[in-house]
């Protein structure tokens, strides 16, 4: 299957804050194969030990973007997590990887205590932090999407990012082969279905990229 490479502005545009307006953005509907190598990092996990992108060699894993203290799309991206890791527990290369957008307050431990609420298997589920410099532009220059600190005294508590809420589907190269919408949005027709095709398609996709050498 040939894979084309889609303009980064059209990722870039999915991009949604971290406020009470969060998850209303216009959803891309793109579902072309992609062609992003994450590259190297060196981040630190929740235990306390150091992850690179060397330990996800040989695993198909979903990348999501959340902060802790977040009180808008945050909890719904990380519970489409959650139900993702139930829905693919028959898929052994499977593995999620959280990364932080704060890492400035999101310390291991912070992440452990986040980790906990959602019932993240340590085996499977991976909360990275690390600088914001580094992590950022990870997440701009690699994954393609979009993300920034919010500046002014009008931010709030908890709307301190804008960030996307997309998922990211690595193969096992280390490749990023598709992007899908990590939450609902209810401000489009048929917000749930469009969504729920979309989960379908995800776990779809990772079962293939499971089944690939």
């Amino acid at each position: 299957m040939p894979r084309f490479l889609v303009p980064r502005l059209l990722i870039l545009l999915a991009i949604t804050g971290c406020g009470p307006s969060a998850g209303r953005s216009v959803p891309s509907q793109t579902t072309l194969d992609l062609d992003f190598p994450v590259g190297s990092f060196r981040l630190t996990e929740r235990s306390g030990r150091t992850v690179t992108e060397a330990d996800l060699r040989g695993k198909v894993w979903v990348a999501s973007f959340v902060f802790t203290r977040c009180l808008g799309p945050c909890p719904a991206v990380t519970g489409t997590i959650q139900g993702l890791q139930t829905d693919l527990r028959d898929v052994p290369e499977a593995r999620f990887v959280t990364f932080t957008v704060d890492p400035g307050r999101d310390s291991p431990g912070e992440l452990q205590a986040y980790a906990d609420k959602f019932h993240a298997d340590p085996e499977r589920w991976l909360f990275l932090t690390g600088d914001e410099k580094s992590l950022h532009t990870l997440m701009r220059d690699r994954f393609k999407l979009a993300v920034g600190r919010k500046e002014g005294p009008e931010v709030k508590e908890g709307d301190e990012f804008d960030h996307s809420t997309r998922l990211s589907v690595i193969d096992k190269h280390g490749v990023i082969r598709a992007t899908f919408e990590g939450m609902r949005n209810d401000l489009i027709p048929d917000g749930k279905a469009v969504f729920e095709a979309g989960l379908n398609r995800l776990k779809e996709k990772v079962r293939a990229l499971a089944a690939e050498k």
